[in-house]
């Protein structure tokens, strides 16, 4: 007898699709990282140049959100620190609108880095530094390296909270806006360059090696 035929065509070993690496996800360059954070600000000082001090705090809301936006949109994500920062701008301003006071625009930066120096320096005490998530990857550090840049950076924030404080509550309203234009940033541009012999110092060279 003859076996009958089957009709089925032979089955073939399926072939195994190589997986699809995940597209990289866009990075801002540093010119632009900074122009989108130092933009806002520099709104500010026209607003307050021009308008005076309320129409400064407008103008900076909306270009502080503005900001935000542009970040998303390039770069998929938001930091941590300008996203703290827009948020507390939106409720001192709204405040210093609504209420026609602007003590409230005046503490917002030391709120801010109050804030950010006691969650620095209260990471620590929980063994816990927050400081390469603030970083997000920009600099690879030993465990001992991010330690003691942590201290620095949370002794810093905590100094810039009294130093505006001082400022605010003894000149006038001109004086503190052009301090917080041309006094704040040089002062934080210079306090970062300081630690890049600390960062050479502790630089995590087998992270480095890893991801190559």
């Amino acid at each position: 007898m003859t076996q009958p035929v089957s009709s089925q065509s032979p089955v073939t070993p399926a072939t195994e699709v190589p997986p699809v690496a995940a597209p990289a996800k866009p990075k801002m360059g540093l010119g632009l990282k900074l122009g989108l954070e130092m933009g806002p600000l520099a709104l500010f000082f026209a607003g307050n140049s021009y308008g005076g001090i309320y129409v400064a705090t407008g103008v900076f809301m909306v270009a502080t959100l503005a900001a935000l936006i542009a970040m998303w949109v390039l770069a998929r994500k938001i930091a941590v620190m300008p996203l703290v920062s827009a948020v507390v701008v939106m409720v001192f301003g709204t405040l210093t609108l609504v209420l026609q006071d602007d003590h409230f625009i005046k503490i917002k930066p030391t709120l801010v880095n109050a804030l950010f120096g006691v969650l620095l320096l209260g990471g620590l005490m929980f063994r816990k530094p927050l400081l390469p998530y603030v970083l997000d990857g920009m600099v690879k550090l030993t465990a001992e390296g991010w330690r003691i840049l942590t201290i620095r950076w949370g002794v810093f924030f905590l100094v810039m909270a009294v130093l505006n404080e001082v400022v605010w509550r003894s000149v006038s309203t001109d004086t503190w806006v052009n301090f917080k234009t041309f006094g704040y940033l040089p002062l934080t541009f210079i306090f970062a360059m300081a630690q890049a012999p600390l960062m050479a110092r502790y630089e995590d060279k087998s992270a480095k090696t890893e991801e190559a």
